[in-house]
């Protein structure tokens, strides 16, 4: 349970960053729009993206990429990692002595 709750306080805290810099981009920019996770990977390691797609696609299911991956990194980056984070604290929570 320990290590859940460590996982979900990582994933809160990826959460956090990527909110901080959607607030910053939107300071910086004057208007508002939520950032992708696929473009926050993008600026961060555009490489490892582009060998991220060639591996699922070459040595798991072809499939798995265009519907699945592509949903997930078209989603604002705080809500993907911030609803597993959630999930994994309230799932790996403490819970009171039972007699």
């Amino acid at each position: 349970m320990l290590l859940g709750r460590i996982i979900g306080w990582l994933f809160i805290v990826a959460a956090l960053a990527a909110a901080t810099y959607e607030i910053v981009a939107w300071i910086g920019a004057g208007d508002w729009r939520m950032i992708a996770l696929g473009e926050l990977w993008f600026q961060v390691d555009s490489s490892s993206l582009n060998g991220a797609q060639a591996a699922i696609q070459r040595h798991l299911l072809a499939w798995l990429w265009d519907p699945v991956m592509v949903t997930i990194l078209l989603a604002p980056g705080w809500v993907v990692f911030g609803i597993p984070g959630v999930a994994l604290l309230w799932f790996c929570r403490r819970r009171g002595r039972r007699r």
